[in-house]
């Protein structure tokens, strides 16, 4: 693996519950980690450790404003993932359909 290379990618950065719930605080508003943290049952250094694979993943950058370190969400990496699932539309629209089917022949009666 290469220096530049992420240690996480965008499935394992989302593939936890918690980091889900912050990237969706993160899309309304850039936040502070004490911010963040008021919205967990968990410590700031467990939302630290979050905010790192995320970071790490692409999906959250930061920056100094004063004392504070302030997040934002970086949508770009998503992408990605609507890529790989937009993949498997096809299945879901055929079985979907499928059922659209069965319901509206005799066999939904």
């Amino acid at each position: 693996m290469g220096a530049a290379e992420a240690k996480y990618d965008v499935f394992q950065a989302v593939a936890e519950p918690t980091r889900r719930k912050i990237l969706k605080l993160l899309s309304k508003e850039e936040m502070p980690i004490a911010a963040i943290t008021d919205n967990f049952p968990i410590t700031r250094n467990a939302i630290n450790k979050h905010l790192f694979v995320l970071s790490e993943a692409g999906l959250v950058s930061s920056r100094k404003a004063g004392r504070e370190t302030r997040y934002r969400l970086e949508p770009e990496p998503l992408k990605e993932l609507q890529e790989w699932l937009s993949f498997f539309e096809v299945y879901w629209d055929n079985k979907l359909q499928n059922l659209k089917d069965y319901l509206e022949s005799d066999g939904g009666k």
